[in-house]
């Protein structure tokens, strides 16, 4: 059953109780979704940024960096930096909030580390559930850090309205970036630590990748911003550039449009996660493992094994 009071804490952004419901929506709680439901009719006023690219970017310092922009600004800030799941624990590694300790005392700022479990991209969908949450909770800003994975990290565009992508100067970043898809997510590209050697030659590639993109007054044209974010250099220039793109999207219209279909392909999600659990019962299970010999004596295939699982789900249903 619901706890009202737990809700109404949440609301008032009452850090105990938030950190209580992100355990229930980690450990897959039954009464997660019942929770997500109640809350949802104040979810929506939080601007989300995805801060994705390569392990060693830099990503947190910018996150961290960032954080303190905003909150002299007097907006309370979520972030949500999805790490690794540990081999031994299936925990997050918890890394990012021993590198983000400064801002880890500020009440205004909350911050979790979640494992990705398994999930092919480098977002852990329930990551998505947490930032509703602290949305719901009042935070103006929710930043959301992703382990960067590469080919998989295409998930972000999913959660975020603007997208980040960190880059460092050394060689094949850029190429790599093009390779994964991230050229079609970035809103903004951070070449960071670029008092390296090769940093001219990185933001070179990257520039000549951008103007073979078709674009045209409708198309917002990702901007290339040079910073050392260790020495806070182009953390300004970033902050602007969210604004920036912000202020395209609602100028554009777009803004709403986007986050109707990334909550189109989030409710599709929801729709094969508990299909999928209704699916394989116990029964079903048996099923599939006692038919295992028929395919390995040539008498069936796995085409039929699954028609009859998906005939007999259909009957049960």
């Amino acid at each position: 059953m619901v706890d009202k009071s737990l809700i109404d804490k949440i609301i008032v952004g009452e850090r105990r109780a938030i950190a209580r419901a992100i355990s229930y929506i980690e450990s897959d709680n039954n009464l997660t979704s019942e929770y997500l439901k109640e809350l949802y009719s104040k979810v929506g006023n939080a601007y989300r940024i995805g801060i994705t690219g390569p392990p060693g970017a830099g990503k947190s310092t910018i996150t961290n960096q960032l954080t303190k922009i905003y909150r002299k600004q007097n907006k309370k800030v979520g972030i949500i930096a999805v790490d690794p799941t540990s081999p031994f624990t299936g925990g997050a590694l918890l890394g990012d909030r021993v590198r983000m300790n400064d801002i880890g005392m500020d009440n205004g700022v909350f911050i979790r580390s979640m494992a990705t479990r398994g999930s092919l991209g480098g977002l852990s969908k329930k990551a998505i559930d947490a930032a509703d949450l602290l949305d719901a909770a009042g935070f103006d800003i929710i930043i959301l850090e992703t382990v960067g994975v590469g080919q998989s990290e295409l998930d972000i565009a999913q959660a975020a309205d603007t997208t980040i992508v960190v880059l460092v100067p050394e060689s094949g970043d850029s190429v790599q970036a093009m390779k994964a898809g991230l050229m079609e997510i970035a809103d903004l590209f951070v070449l960071n630590k670029c008092d390296r050697p090769g940093s001219q030659q990185a933001y070179t590639a990257l520039q000549t990748i951008l103007m073979i993109k078709e674009h045209d007054e409708n198309t917002w044209l990702p901007k290339i911003i040079k910073a050392i974010a260790q020495e806070n250099k182009g953390i300004n220039e970033i902050a602007d550039e969210i604004e920036k793109h912000k202020a395209f999207l609602i100028d554009k219209n777009l803004f709403q449009l986007k986050r109707q279909n990334q909550t189109k392909v989030r409710i599709k999600e929801i729709v094969e996660h508990k299909l999928k659990d209704e699916l394989w019962s116990e029964e079903r299970e048996h099923l599939l493992n006692s038919s295992l010999k028929n395919i390995f004596l040539g008498n069936s295939s796995p085409y039929h094994i699954a028609e009859k699982i998906i005939q007999q789900f259909f009957n049960k249903s």
